[in-house]
């Protein structure tokens, strides 16, 4: 099968799913997509010893598709890139320090406590896997995806407070959560790098904070270089179809550049996104233009999150299913949620003393941190071998948890919630 049919074979059946959801679940869109496609694989794989043939296409079908390149190094791009042009500086600037403590401590806190945990939980049930691969998963599962709560939370009519800062956390945790995978990953030599073993044998701060400060640091400077250079080039255009074609070029191309010069690729789209998002919007597009770049990047934001979701729910067609790994994913549920609540709740405590904040915001943020496809995608790029399958199915546990049960009772936690 072609590229083009995958693709069209793809989209067709995110179509399908979502008018299916519209018109009898009811469900929001992205979570219902993702129940219909969880609903569908499931019933393939119950009537796979009366009908071999059907589910082995099925699954033919969906290991053609590699997800960590089409999430990690495709999707990624465009949607941070669609969630930060319509995040205003100004709401960063007043949450600016919750943001900042919860994207960066909160989530380096959850990668050890969730590592932690789940190596000695897997010791404990015979499962026991090395500690630095116990963090790649904490590293892999914390990074928060709002994907589902966002719109929840709009219609729920939760403070701007907490929408900025749930949005504004995962903004920047998704690609701290990348650069900690991908320095743990080399730090436990898994990343078939030469230097990955020499790093691994002799793991010090030094490498680590260099390692940081390369992907990081060199993230920031790019996006900036891009960020002011397009506004330059947006100023003196006014065209609607030239300067959406190049916001376009900038989640590409900048994250395309990024990715091949080892730097943040997420990173360097979100600061990008945000510059032309504020200043790019205020000082350099006409209000014709405005309308235009927003309605595209809405309807790019829509349709990716359909498709990604769907790739969710058709994953478990090709997900190693053994017993103890799924209990082992049942338990890892709550310690990663507890992770969540013990982390936000610490920070959002200390921060209580010196800013006041809306009623229900521990509990709120707690729940509403949800895993998504990212966390999948990093899973899928371990290598080969029961180590990536079992580090899978406890990441998927999580992520079909969180966005079932966690994004169907947030607006209920939400209205509970901001009774105090």
């Amino acid at each position: 099968m072609s590229l083009f049919s995958l693709v069209s074979v793809l989209i067709t059946l995110a179509a399908v799913s979502s008018y299916f959801n519209y018109r009898y679940i009811k469900l929001p869109t992205t979570i219902g997509v993702m129940l219909v496609a969880l609903l569908g694989s499931l019933a393939l794989i119950l009537i796979s010893p009366y009908n071999d043939g059907l589910r082995d296409e099925a699954t033919a079908l969906v290991a053609r598709i590699d997800f960590d390149q089409v999430v990690l190094h495709g999707l990624l791009a465009f949607l941070l890139f669609a969630a930060a042009i319509h995040v205003k500086f100004d709401h960063l600037g007043r949450e600016w320090l919750p943001i900042g403590l919860l994207a960066v401590v909160g989530t380096l806190m959850s990668t050890f406590i969730v590592g932690t945990l789940a190596w000695w939980i897997l010791g404990w049930m015979g499962l026991g896997i090395p500690f630095m691969h116990a963090l790649l998963f904490g590293a892999l599962i914390s990074p928060t995806d709002p994907i589902a709560v966002v719109a929840i939370m709009k219609s729920v009519g939760v403070s701007q407070q907490l929408e900025s800062q749930i949005s504004g956390e995962s903004l920047f945790n998704d690609g701290l959560g990348v650069v900690v995978f991908m320095v743990l990953l080399q730090l436990a030599g898994l990343d078939g790098a030469e230097h990955g073993s020499n790093l691994g044998a002799s793991i010090d701060a030094a490498a680590v904070g260099l390692l940081l400060l390369k992907e990081v640091g060199g993230a920031l400077l790019l996006a900036c270089a891009v960020g002011y250079t397009t506004h330059q080039m947006l100023k003196r255009v006014d065209n609607y179809q030239v300067e959406v074609l190049m916001t376009l070029a900038i989640a590409m191309g900048l994250y395309a550049l990024a990715d091949a010069l080892h730097l943040s690729a997420p990173i360097a789209v979100v600061i990008a996104g945000l510059f032309v998002g504020n200043h790019g919007r205020q000082f350099a597009m006409s209000d014709k233009t405005r309308e235009n770049v927003d309605t595209f990047w809405e309807l790019i934001d829509e349709i990716l999150n359909v498709v990604l979701f769907f790739l969710i729910g058709l994953e478990l067609l090709i997900l190693p299913i053994e017993r103890a790994w799924l209990l082992a994913g049942a338990l890892m549920i709550p310690v990663v949620v507890g992770a969540r609540g013990f982390c936000v709740s610490l920070i959002m405590g200390v921060l209580k003393r010196v800013r006041e904040q809306s009623p229900g915001t521990i509990r709120i943020l707690t729940w509403g941190g949800l895993r998504g496809g990212i966390s999948v995608a990093m899973a899928l790029s371990l290598p080969e071998g029961d180590l990536r399958n079992l580090v899978l199915t406890l990441t998927y546990c999580v992520v079909v948890f969180s966005i079932v049960v966690q994004g169907l009772t947030m607006g209920k936690v939400i209205r509970w919630s901001s009774r105090g």
